[in-house]
């Protein structure tokens, strides 16, 4: 059995390192280098691609148990100045056991970036997501999925191409080689869960502690369009905290006592009748961005009192507050990675009439994301996956610990289970009774936060629901 061969001491380095680690061009107090992996792993000695990964290095080298990689989530996200980030937040305990490492994966930053080279009208914050017309029309989100298809298709590349969640967990391992580590630790969040998760079932002798928060679904019949469709349920259990803090603040932001109320009614109005919102992209306010906008307000307690301003400046008819539109060149590689992935990742439906029935029901069922979360995405109009969705098994070493947040707007704790239950008896959870999303030093809950800095740092790991 593969748990047999794996050694219950600290990580051993299998080879000394062959990287060259300099300043990163950030300036930031961490070192970059690069790992040079195929394009295609099926073609190990064809075209090449270098991912650039960073790290800190543990100040005392003489408690250190290995590497703790970051793996950013998304898909999309960037992971190379993380350590940089979370040398700040991590408990010194654990920043005196394990170096600091991250990476931008493939596609993204600093590793071969990509761009389907949208045109610039279709670059805007609302579109990575397909929210549909007012109604529930999807004909705009099938055009525009129409086009943003056949530009990833034109201009896409190799690379492009190349982008799947099997082949970041290669890449994951590529790094762990290079890095000459016998086995490596990773905490990963949100979309990260799915890749430590594929990576620990590919390769469960590599792993030593494993840390997945925020969990995705594994279903592999569905993968990311079940992710999808979890933004419905996930909102639903997320809004009241907000609603009730608004209510709390009536005095302040004037939403009433009730928030739901008000926010339906809100973006049905701003369908009809935008505000002008300079700075932002597009610049107007319309039902959609405002549902954006209550989907990214609900990721954190502290983005609440954006969210409330914004909510009560067009409640007035503005003037809205004052914001600033992502550059489009990070714009346009953040979508060309996550469409690569969400498309090369599992098959997609192509029956039009099926996506218009299910935003419809979804509508109802889940007025608050507006049937976004069962809309036609491009992949719709994309080629289907090289290889199958990975199964994940409870095959490997009993070295996970899950943490997952009760009330989380993008990763919902009902579908977190079907990750433990895939996982068995290799996974414990710690069940943090808060809202968010992330869980791990991200919302001040102690026991939450404690219990998995002490598997970090000691390995033990159980089942318990954390309170407040």
């Amino acid at each position: 059995m593969i748990a047999a061969l794996v050694s219950a001491g600290a990580a051993v380095p299998v080879a000394p390192p062959g990287l060259h680690w300099s300043a990163c061009a950030s300036g930031l107090p961490q070192e970059c280098a690069t790992v040079s992996v195929p394009i295609d792993y099926a073609e190990p000695r064809g075209d090449r691609l270098d991912l650039a990964i960073s790290r800190i290095r543990t100040a005392k080298p003489e408690l250190r148990r290995g590497v703790l990689v970051i793996i950013p989530g998304g898909p999309g996200g960037s992971g190379l100045n993380r350590p940089s980030t979370y040398v700040k937040k991590l408990p010194q305990s654990v920043l005196d056991r394990y170096d600091l490492v991250s990476f931008d994966p493939r596609g993204v930053g600093a590793s071969s970036p990509v761009s389907c080279e949208l045109a610039p009208a279709d670059v805007t914050q609302t579109a990575i997501l397909p929210w549909p017309g007012p109604g529930g029309d999807i004909s705009p989100t099938v055009a525009w999925s129409r086009r943003a298809a056949a530009a990833c298709a034109k201009n896409g590349g190799p690379v492009y191409d190349s982008i799947n969640t099997r082949n970041e967990a290669r890449d994951l391992d590529a790094i762990r080689r290079a890095l000459g580590e016998r086995q490596i630790s990773y905490w990963g969040v949100s979309y990260g869960t799915y890749v430590g998760a594929v990576h620990a079932t590919m390769f469960p002798g590599s792993t030593d502690r494993v840390v997945l928060d925020s969990n995705d679904d594994p279903d592999p019949a569905l993968v990311e369009r079940g992710w999808a469709a979890s933004y419905a349920i996930g909102v639903e259990d997320r809004f009241p905290d907000f609603a009730a803090w608004a209510a709390e603040h009536e005095e302040q932001y004037h939403l009433g006592t009730d928030v739901r109320g008000a926010y339906l009614r809100l973006a049905d109005r701003l369908d009809r009748a935008p505000l002008p919102w300079p700075g932002a992209n597009p610049p107007v306010l319309d039902g959609n961005t405002l549902r954006s906008n209550v989907l990214n307000g609900l990721y954190s307690d502290a983005r609440f009192p954006q969210l409330a301003s914004l909510m009560s400046a067009a409640l007035a008819g503005g003037p809205l507050p004052p914001t600033t539109a992502a550059p489009e060149a990070a714009l346009q590689n953040t979508f060309a990675v996550l469409n690569a992935t969400i498309c090369h990742d599992v098959s997609w439906p192509r029956d039009l009439r099926a996506y218009a029935r299910d935003v419809a029901a979804d509508r109802k069922a889940h007025p608050l994301t507006a049937g976004m979360p069962r809309n036609v995405y491009t992949c719709a109009f994309s080629p289907g996956p090289a290889e199958p969705p990975v199964r994940v098994t409870p095959d490997g070493p009993p070295n996970v610990l899950l943490v997952q947040n009760l009330r989380d707007p993008a990763t919902p704790y009902r579908k977190a289970l079907n990750l433990k239950r895939a996982l068995g008896d290799r996974a414990r959870m710690v069940t943090v009774d808060a809202g968010g999303h992330g869980s791990y030093l991200d919302n001040g809950n102690a026991c939450g936060d404690a219990e998995v800095t002490r598997f970090l740092t000691d390995g033990t790991r159980r089942d318990i629901t954390c309170r407040g």
